[in-house]
Parts: C-alpha cells; structure tokens; sequence
C-alpha cells in the first residue's frame, strides 16, 4: 500500500465515520482535554491500521473496533495514572472545574453510558448511531433478538435512573 492510498483510505474512515469515533470518545471521557487526547489516540490507531484492513468486515466495523479498544487502553492508562497522581499530597489543594457541554441531558445520557460495560457501551453507541439490530448483533458476535433484549433493559434502566434524578 502506497503512503497516498493509506492517506485517501484515512480520510474517508474519519469522514464517514467521525459520529462513530465522537460517541466512543465521548462515551469513555469526562473532560474536553481527555476527549481531545483520547481523539488523537484513535486517529494514531486508525493510520496504523489501515494496511492491515483486509474488508473481511465493514468499514464501520473496523472503525468502531479500532476506536473501541483504543478508547479501553487508554481508559486503563488514564486510571492507572489519574491514581498516582491523586496520591501525591503536592496536588491536594488543586481544584479541578470540569466545563460541561451546553446540553445537559446529552451529557447526563454519556455519563450513564460512561458508566455501562464494554458490551452495553458498545451496544449503546452503536443503537445511537443508528445502526440496525442485525448490525449491531454482527459487531457484537450476538444475536438480534438478544440486541432487542439489551437495548430493552437498558432502555428501563436509564428511565428508572432518570426517574430517580428528577425526584
């Protein structure tokens, strides 16, 4: 593959599916600086992938993968680092402000997200984005009917969740 062909492959990956790459990001972050640093990850692990993108899957389906398991690494890293950095007793008195986006209930629905394991995130995200059960079920290795069953309980969660909030 030529330097060229991979930069053409780059582009239209992040192009067509940059909502994909945002609701992963926005999913598994708390802060702009995170999603930023978070969004420079995937895009690194996107490049380096393209040549061993062999369309034994949709596109689709290798983007989310790529940026699924970027943002679970970097989840960990970030972890890993956030609790050697509490402990040291120099940063006791910094005060952290979190600015939050102008939409509160989006926010509140990627906190809960945020919140999920890997195979609900996953399935959230992808029902976000629009994709069908069938597709869905195919990313996850399970079956559609199951994805309804998911989304069906996830659904009843989040309202019972949501009821508990506004009381």
């Amino acid at each position: 593959m030529t330097p060229d062909e991979q930069h053409r492959i780059f582009d239209r990956w992040i192009d067509q599916h940059k909502g994909l790459v945002f609701k992963v990001v926005h999913a598994s972050t708390m802060t702009p600086e995170d999603r930023n640093d978070l969004f420079q990850d995937i895009a690194i692990q996107l490049w380096k992938s393209v040549p061993h993108f062999k369309g034994n899957a949709k596109e689709s389906t290798w983007v989310f993968r790529v940026a699924l398991n970027t943002a679970a690494v970097w989840t960990r890293r970030e972890s890993r680092y956030r609790t050697r950095m509490e402990s040291r007793s120099d940063l006791d008195g910094v005060i952290h402000e979190e600015v939050r986006g102008r939409n509160e209930r989006l926010d509140w629905l990627y906190d809960e997200i945020r919140k999920l394991d890997a195979v609900n995130r996953s399935l959230m995200l992808l029902v976000l984005e629009g994709y069908s059960y069938q597709d869905v079920a195919e990313q996850l290795g399970i079956t559609a009917s199951n994805v309804g069953v998911k989304l069906n309980r996830l659904k009843k969660q989040l309202a019972r969740i949501a009821e508990g909030v506004a009381q």
